[in-house]
């Protein structure tokens, strides 16, 4: 089979694509056929040397933690579509993971965005789940035209919140087509956001964000950081957790078919050219998700 893959750490230059041999399902694990997979921070991180704990990694390595395509072995019928979620090895043209980890995929929902609903979706709803968002809350969204951001503020929303995101002067009218109060980030921020009487923090952005976050939120466990994890255990705020299941996974995919979830894909490019999305990736500016495709 073709993949996405890297015989050294390094920039997005280390990835190529290899020949590397078909994976076959096992008892209780599907195969999938992958039509399209999700890019985010965390498989740069693992290009780039980081080891996502508990697992062993022999080489060379294929990066990609999320992925949709159609089941051709294993305890589900062949020909399901499905979408799913594993640690690496996504950005192949088959993967191989446990049953449990895969749920159907809505007729409603493309391939493009099937490939990176996984993990977007997940943390937001794990993230808002640890902050015990409640109806009439005020949630802070920082980053919130990224794909965790886009899912965070319509969950909320339907969880009865108000929200106020951040994002870029050019992201304010897809923020607020969202639903949430929409702010400029950068300098005069906190003059911006303070009248607003935030409760609950989501911070997806780090640095400044998170600093400001600490002086409009007293209560530190009502503060979650996806990207600070060194300084969140001396703060005292919290760090998303895992909690990504095919149950959660599903009633994400069910309320996308409803229209209540849009997800927004800013590019897809083909599996080819993999160093490109991740140049893309690194620049931590853009909305919504970046995925690779497979034909």
């Amino acid at each position: 089979m073709k993949a996405v893959a890297f015989t050294e750490f390094g920039g997005p230059e280390v990835l190529r694509v290899l020949d590397l041999p078909e994976p076959h399902a096992g008892p209780g694990e599907v195969r999938v056929r992958v039509k399209a997979a999700g890019v985010q921070p965390y498989d740069a991180a693992v290009r780039a040397g980081w080891e996502p704990p508990g697992l062993v990694l022999g080489w060379p390595r294929v990066p990609g933690n999320e992925f949709a395509g159609v089941v051709d072995e294993g305890e589900l019928e062949a020909g399901t579509e499905v979408l799913g979620f594993t640690a690496v090895r996504a950005a192949a043209e088959y993967i191989v993971v446990p049953a449990s980890d895969v749920t159907p995929k809505p007729p409603e929902m493309p391939w493009e965005v099937a490939g990176g609903f996984t993990a977007g979706t997940q943390t937001a709803s794990i993230a808002l789940e640890a902050l015990k968002l409640r109806a009439g809350e005020t949630l802070l969204v920082h980053g919130a035209a990224g794909s965790v951001g886009t899912a965070a503020v319509q969950l909320a929303r339907l969880a009865g919140a108000e929200v106020v995101g951040t994002a870029s002067a050019s992201n304010q009218d897809y923020v607020r087509s969202l639903g949430a109060t929409a702010v400029v980030y950068g300098e005069g921020l906190k003059e911006r956001v303070a009248p607003l009487g935030v409760d609950v923090v989501l911070d997806g952005a780090g640095g400044e964000a998170l600093d400001l976050s600490l002086e409009l939120v007293k209560d530190r466990s009502r503060i979650l950081t996806l990207v600070e994890h060194e300084r969140a255990a001396e703060l005292g705020v919290l760090v998303s957790k895992s909690g990504r299941s095919a149950a959660r996974l599903a009633e994400l995919a069910a309320l996308y078919a409803k229209g209540d979830l849009r997800f927004h894909v800013r590019r897809a490019y083909p599996y080819t050219e993999a160093a490109a999305a991740h140049r893309e990736i690194e620049t931590g500016h853009g909305r919504g998700k970046i995925v690779l495709t497979f034909p």
